[in-house]
């Protein structure tokens, strides 16, 4: 890649579940499933769907607070069989691929920050359409859940990156609050798990409502 770097941004950092990827239904029935296996009290879609983004344990924790500690890490084994199960139901938003191939061509580099596992993610990432595409990644368990900002620190120190150089784009308050901890800009999607009325606090650029207008709003304006 060339070192001069276009426009705003050089660092591009998107959420992965309910930002590129459409599984936010599928994490929450996930969610309720693994609760219910474990006997604790089923949680609303709202509830569910609002830890994702979260580190899973704590996550889970959080959909689940009458589930007691002994039983996190059942829950969590649940949580995996439901998820892996219907695995295969899941796939990248109409219009990502596209996007990332137009970023890459502009010369951003094009990451990844995600509350999932490491297994998760490289288990995502096998898919061919996206092979190549991302320069970088962090995952919770390797570094800290959202909205700690360590995994984007860490992201900008790889990359030799300053804050006011790298835009975080995701679908929860836990992402955007992410980038504020860590200094750098943001983008909302409204599309995801959190309904986006939460996401003014945090100060996003703009909130989009489809890939479609994520892109224009990148091309226009990363």
């Amino acid at each position: 890649m060339s070192l001069h770097r276009p426009r705003q941004f050089d660092l591009i950092a998107f959420d992965w579940d309910g930002t590129l990827y459409d599984s936010t239904a599928l994490i929450v029935r996930c969610i309720q499933d693994a609760v219910r296996d474990v006997g604790g009290t089923v949680p609303d879609a709202q509830s569910a769907a609002y830890v994702i983004g979260m580190a899973l344990m704590p996550a889970l924790a959080k959909a689940a607070p009458d589930v007691p500690a002994e039983k996190y890490p059942l829950l969590n084994e649940r949580y995996r069989h439901h998820y892996l199960a219907r695995h295969d139901e899941l796939s990248l938003f109409d219009g990502v691929v596209p996007m990332l191939h137009r970023l890459r061509e502009r010369q951003h580099w094009v990451t990844v920050a995600t509350g999932k596992s490491r297994q998760g993610l490289n288990q995502a990432l096998q898919a061919v359409e996206i092979k190549g595409l991302f320069d970088g990644s962090r995952t919770a368990d390797e570094t800290a859940g959202k909205p700690d900002p360590l995994m984007l620190h860490e992201l900008m120190r790889e990359f030799g990156v300053a804050p006011e150089r790298t835009l975080m784009i995701g679908d929860t308050t836990h992402d955007l609050a992410m980038a504020q901890h860590a200094g750098c800009a943001s983008l909302g999607v409204s599309y995801g798990a959190h309904d986006p009325s939460g996401f003014a606090q945090h100060q996003p650029l703009a909130v989009l409502h489809s890939v479609a207008e994520l892109h224009d709003w990148l091309m226009q304006h990363a």
